[in-house]
């Protein structure tokens, strides 16, 4: 990565990487190298939904846009393209989602050592003072470059 993280080819990366990000619509919306930051988003789509009569997005769904989310703030971190793994997640879902709206997910590396890296992060619609869910993560770190 470069020193100054390009929004288009972070989405283009995590779309090729996993697959599963690109069919969940799910794209990174702004990023920060100091300390490193990630926000993304998950945009409302009646497939996510989890509960047909509430139109709430599935748990699912949230728990892949703050896994991803803390994967990118772990890659902001390290400044290289090596390869992570989500070792432990802990999710505490707060409230539900607010049906047909967007969800967004910040998350922060705080430390990482040379084989772990450790993320906190919070799930929301517009406010981050008003989340939906709270996020505790470890990250497995490689150090073989990706061939």
């Amino acid at each position: 990565m470069s020193d100054t993280p390009d929004l288009e080819l972070l989405n283009s990366f995590f779309h090729q990487l996993v697959p599963h990000n690109r069919a969940l619509g799910l794209r990174l919306v702004k990023v920060d190298e100091q300390p490193p930051t990630a926000t993304a988003m998950l945009p409302w789509h009646q497939q996510l939904v989890g509960d047909p009569s509430t139109g709430v997005l599935h748990g699912g769904a949230i728990t892949t846009l703050m896994d991803t989310t803390c994967g990118a703030a772990v890659y902001l971190w390290l400044k290289q393209d090596i390869p992570i793994a989500t070792l432990d997640l802990r999710i505490d879902y707060l409230k539900p989602a607010t049906p047909r709206q967007a969800v967004h997910a910040r998350a922060e590396c705080l430390k990482a050592t040379h084989n772990i890296a450790f993320v906190r992060a919070i799930a929301y619609h517009e406010d981050p003072a008003d989340p939906i869910a709270s996020a505790a993560a470890t990250f497995i770190i490689s150090r073989r470059p990706r061939t």
